[in-house]
């Protein structure tokens, strides 16, 4: 099969969208596919996967590049002719590339990862809710397929009025991510280094930016005998490390490969502090490395954290009781083993091979929805 794949992020961007995108390209290359990638210009490898990188203009947003309207979008979909376009979590440049597609003949397939009503709240857009979701309905009402990553997800488009939907959730590597992690000598350093009079890790691991909302974290201020350790870093470091001055902090920066698999390794308990997730990537990470996960019952952990089996769902707008399940599992190794455990066994189906199968059947049902739309209008 022929796939291009046009992100709005890609590589050096770490984020959801980048490593989906990385992880579908690596499955595609496996497979024998063929595939190019599209994506707006801001230092991307020139391949990846062995696959050409097609950068187009883009300006700056909020640290973010944003793809312009380009001509060479067309361009480029009419000279490779794919199967099937996938679009990841489509904005400007998605739109673009749908539209080309659907001039060309080509199926489509929407990756939606973006809480547009979590965002609209948090910043109180009030009428200009509505505008974003007809954004929304404007650009994936071009795909022959959206697909979404939860339950609740699925919920908002419907209500928005966006059609022909399906559920697709994410993989995790569950070789990289494992309880084994945790008997590495590198692991017993990092440890040391975070606790070293062998305190409750408790750790975050994202982006740090306002709809993240780590600074919720401060509710711990006070708990004994816990350590916070923080990955990622983002444009809300100077609010996040202001709002928890003073309480035993060790800040990591930005990891990834090993070096992440090593920091989950390090911890004893995950907790997850935003509301606005379309499903939560760190959340499967931290449960196939066999950590209790703590996040909001919002979202896409709803769909990821089984509430008292494999950790806890806190009310959103109640962070004493994120401090209360935090303080639960402080004191209760016994309890942190049990749910480790049933976590991993949760992501256990959930590698990354197979939640691709997944999408190539997608992308087969797209491409046998535009055949038949394309033959309706030849009858």
């Amino acid at each position: 099969m022929r796939v291009a794949i046009v992100t709005e992020s890609f590589l050096p961007t770490i984020n959801g969208v980048t490593t989906s995108v990385c992880q579908v390209l690596d499955y595609l290359a496996a497979h024998g596919h063929d595939a190019i990638v599209i994506t707006p210009a801001a230092g991307a490898p020139k391949r990846y996967a062995g696959f050409a990188v097609h950068q187009v203009p883009a300006f700056a947003y909020r640290q973010f590049p944003v793809g312009l309207p380009s001509p060479m979008v067309q361009r480029l979909l009419a000279d490779f002719s794919p199967d099937v376009v996938h679009a990841a979590s489509p904005f400007l440049l998605g739109a673009q590339a749908m539209s080309a597609a659907r001039r060309l003949g080509i199926a489509t397939v929407a990756i939606f990862q973006t809480d547009v009503a979590g965002y609209a709240r948090r910043n109180n857009l009030g009428q200009a809710t509505r505008l974003a979701w007809r954004l929304v309905r404007w650009v994936h009402d071009g795909a022959d397929r959206t697909l979404v990553p939860s339950s609740a997800s699925m919920a908002d488009l419907q209500s928005a009025g966006v059609g022909r939907l399906a559920r697709w959730g994410r993989g995790v590597d569950l070789e990289r991510y494992h309880p084994r992690n945790k008997v590495d000598a590198r692991t017993a350093r990092l440890r040391r280094r975070i606790a070293p009079h062998d305190d409750v890790v408790v750790g975050y691991v994202g982006r740090i930016a306002p709809e993240k909302q780590v600074e919720r974290l401060r509710v711990l201020a006070g708990l004994p005998g816990i350590r916070l350790a923080i990955v990622g870093g983002g444009p809300s470091m100077p609010a996040v490390t202001a709002a928890l001055r003073g309480m035993p902090v060790t800040w990591l920066g930005s990891l990834g490969g090993a070096d992440l698999a090593r920091a989950y390794a390090a911890m004893d308990v995950f907790v997850h502090t935003g509301t606005e997730e379309t499903f939560g990537q760190t959340i499967q990470e931290a449960h196939a490395s066999g950590l209790p996960v703590i996040a909001p019952r919002s979202g896409g952990p709803i769909d990821l954290v089984d509430h008292g089996t494999d950790g806890f769902l806190f009310h959103p707008d109640r962070d004493p009781e994120l401090r209360a399940y935090v303080e639960l599992l402080s004191t209760s190794a016994r309890r942190r083993a049990r749910m480790g455990e049933a976590g991993r066994r949760a992501v256990l189906g959930r590698s990354w091979d197979s939640v691709c199968d997944e999408l190539m059947a997608h992308y087969t049902d797209a491409i046998e929805t535009r055949r038949l739309a394309l033959a309706a209008k030849q009858v």
